[in-house]
């Protein structure tokens, strides 16, 4: 019973899915985290369906594109872009780090966010537009049980910046063992199968990933001392436009190379 609650913790978070309605306590939320990377593969699946959908009825590149973007908005309900705005305001406040947290916190929407998530949008409808082979579209839907699967890894791994909040709603009941061990078999799965569907943008795209973790511990350590669930929303975000960027590079080279 705690798992299914669990899972549906996960859903009703990360997610606008319907679920069945579970009672706000920590023990529900054990191992919410092991389930977060379901929600990247039910946006996949619907990615690879609107992907099929336009081959079939020969779609134009950028309809095609720009309802990609959609999908993980319509599913998430923008929880993650709203935790990337947040940070873009933060970022550019160039505040001391109490400032910056105090920042994110507020509710409200500043110009460097605005900047920012207009940039971000369009870069990511310009190069799901020029993803074209099967197997790349395969590995750029990995890419969002990737990115959740990383994201929920290091919720439990990094430093937290702040005591309460969010993130750690969902990282202080977590079971730390099950969920590294959970999240580090799904991500290695990920990987091969990345890699089995498409040598290069799947290689390429798990490089992207790695760096991205990297530079995730080291910004968020720098700038705010730790993580937040803000920072764990950016993050997310950033993975996935990183993985897009390298798969679709690794896809131009294989293309030059064959």
């Amino acid at each position: 019973m705690i798992i299914l609650k669990s899972l549906a913790s996960a859903f009703l978070m990360y997610s606008k899915i319907p679920m069945p309605k579970v009672e706000w306590r920590e023990e529900n939320r054990r191992y919410s985290l092991c389930f977060f990377p379901l929600v990247g593969a039910l946006i996949g699946a619907v990615f690879l369906l609107w992907r099929s959908v336009c081959a079939l009825c020969e779609f134009g590149l950028f309809l095609t594109g720009a309802v990609s973007v959609l999908i993980p908005i319509l599913i998430t309900g923008g929880i993650h872009l709203d935790g990337f705005c947040d940070v873009a305001d933060a970022v550019s406040s160039r505040a001391e780090r109490e400032k910056k947290l105090a920042i994110m916190s507020d509710p409200h929407i500043g110009a460097f966010a605005v900047i920012s998530l207009c940039a971000y949008l369009i870069l990511q409808t310009a190069l799901l537009s020029e993803a074209k082979n099967i197997r790349t579209e395969i590995v750029i839907a990995l890419g969002f049980v990737l990115s959740r699967s990383l994201s929920g890894l290091t919720a439990v791994n990094f430093k937290s910046a702040k005591k309460d909040g969010a993130l750690s709603n969902f990282t202080r009941p977590a079971h730390k063992r099950i969920t590294v061990i959970t999240l580090s078999v799904v991500i290695a799965i990920i990987g091969v199968v990345m890699l089995i569907s498409s040598p290069l943008p799947g290689g390429f795209a798990l490089v992207g990933a790695a760096l991205t973790v990297a530079w995730y511990r080291y910004f968020s350590y720098k700038n705010f001392g730790g993580i937040t669930g803000d920072l764990a929303g950016w993050f997310l975000q950033v993975c996935e436009i990183t993985l897009l960027i390298f798969a679709v590079v690794g896809e131009k080279i294989a293309e030059v190379l064959t």
